[in-house]
């Protein structure tokens, strides 16, 4: 994943906790459930994101064993 994309779901999920705390604050539940979903999409990029950096770093590596 480029940098352009995870700036772009870090934004994603800036922006959906910047929606949910404003429907938090105006009792808009609309607008809380829909800041909470972007905020949940962004973060789930950031890991996938994380994952495929680390699977290219240490492509033998399946997380599962421990130090050796």
């Amino acid at each position: 994943m480029s940098v352009f994309d995870k700036a772009k779901a870090k934004a994603e999920e800036l922006l959906g906790r910047a929606t949910e705390v404003y429907g938090e604050s105006h009792g808009d539940a609309a607008a809380e459930v829909a800041g909470e979903a972007r905020r949940l999409e962004g973060e789930a990029d950031e890991e996938a994101a994380e994952r495929a950096d680390q699977q290219r770093r240490h492509p033998d590596d399946d997380g599962l064993a421990g130090a050796r």
